[in-house]
């Protein structure tokens, strides 16, 4: 099982899935790093030698920004927002969507599990 920037690679998988279980590597970055070392992307991850193994890790750190490095620039930019005070920013910090999606219905991802108020039982209406 290949181990790269400290994340265990699937090895039964080929090279260009298993390149996507790191953070920031998608489809085309896992494709774009197989042509760009001469990696056979159909190759499977357990059938790497340790010098291509060695190719995609330099290309990685050099190139690209993944795994901890992205989550601490991620996680600075959320911050900036909340410190300067924005819109965004305040979604953030209350835990809302930030994206301008809709909040009466849906939004359950974001706001946790329903927080049911006791009802109004035997209220008629007032008109």
């Amino acid at each position: 099982m290949p181990r790269i920037l400290g994340v265990d690679l699937p090895s039964d998988k080929k090279i260009r899935i298993s390149l996507r279980y790191l953070y920031g590597v998608g489809q085309f970055t896992a494709d774009q790093l197989c042509e760009r070392t001469g990696v056979d992307p159909e190759k499977r991850a357990r059938e790497l030698t340790d010098d291509e193994l060695a190719k995609i890790i330099t290309l990685l750190d050099n190139d690209y920004t993944v795994e901890g490095q992205l989550h601490r620039q991620v996680q600075q930019s959320i911050s900036r927002l909340r410190d300067i005070g924005c819109y965004r920013g305040l979604r953030h910090r209350k835990g809302l969507p930030v994206r301008g999606q809709r909040t009466q219905t849906n939004a359950r991802t974001r706001k946790g599990p329903r927080k049911t108020v006791a009802g109004k039982k035997g209220v008629k209406d007032m008109r």
